[in-house]
């Protein structure tokens, strides 16, 4: 119903609303257009061609967008903590979180889910793929999956905000810059790096595993092959991990004392 407010307040301005949303994906774009510029000075990247790069670059993308336009406000919860302001929602008979993360809805976001489905659809379109029954399911069980973990990762940046108001910039190195990251292959990164997203905030879980599946490439090494299909498992827990952390911001939250 709050999300519902926004939307309608959002399309008063028809006009304003249609810029916002071309501005977010032009914007949004450039990050595609670092990788076109890229791929004019070499004809490949870690042994990935330009349009498995645009595949992974389409997926990550489109994943991220749906978590940012869906849980993207709960971001700004250092300052809601920080102004006493996250007591008005404590107050209403809803769960706070949803109504933090419809608060302020910006149906601008959509720029960005739909400048990442243009970049899928371009890749499906030109990508060297042996289309199977299991990939073709893998494939939106990979962006669904991919927004519920990046929306949990969210939450869990945002939880951490009750303690730490004003470390939004190292919750976000999480989540944008996770998105960032998982636009280039794995190969082209350490190791120990790898590993991380894989075993410790499992970010692969968003494309890296399930789409080098999809493109008939191995998994790194060390990581089994059966983990391209455990993206809704880690999605699942995520998702309960994120609730559990949120539960306990939410009892250390002692409002502004004013």
């Amino acid at each position: 119903m709050v999300a519902g407010m926004w939307i309608r307040s959002t399309m008063t301005y028809r006009t304003s609303f249609a810029l916002t949303l071309f501005s977010s994906f032009t914007v949004t774009l450039f990050d595609f257009v670092v990788i076109l510029l890229m791929f004019g000075q070499v004809e490949g990247l870690g042994g990935f061609s330009f349009a498995e790069v645009a595949f992974l670059y389409g997926t990550t993308s489109t994943s991220f967008g749906i978590a940012d336009l869906t849980m993207g406000s709960v971001q700004r919860m250092g300052r809601r903590v920080r102004d006493g302001s996250l007591d008005v929602f404590l107050m209403r008979p809803a769960p706070v979180l949803a109504q933090v993360a419809a608060d302020k809805f910006a149906l601008r976001r959509l720029g960005r889910v739909m400048q990442g489905g243009f970049v899928l659809v371009w890749a499906l379109l030109i990508v060297d793929v042996e289309w199977t029954a299991a990939k073709v399911v893998l494939l939106p069980v990979m962006l669904v999956s991919g927004a519920v973990i990046f929306a949990a990762v969210m939450v869990v940046g945002a939880s951490a905000l009750f303690w730490a108001q004003d470390a939004a910039e190292v919750t976000n190195s999480f989540t944008y810059g996770g998105n960032t990251l998982l636009q280039y292959p794995p190969t082209i990164f350490a190791q120990d790096l790898v590993r991380g997203v894989v075993y410790v905030v499992p970010l692969a879980f968003v494309n890296w595993l399930p789409a080098l599946y999809v493109l008939g490439r191995e998994a790194p090494a060390g990581v089994p092959g059966w983990t391209a299909f455990g993206s809704p498992l880690v999605a699942v827990v995520c998702c309960g991990l994120a609730g559990l952390a949120w539960r306990a911001g939410l009892r250390a939250y002692r409002s502004t004392g004013s």
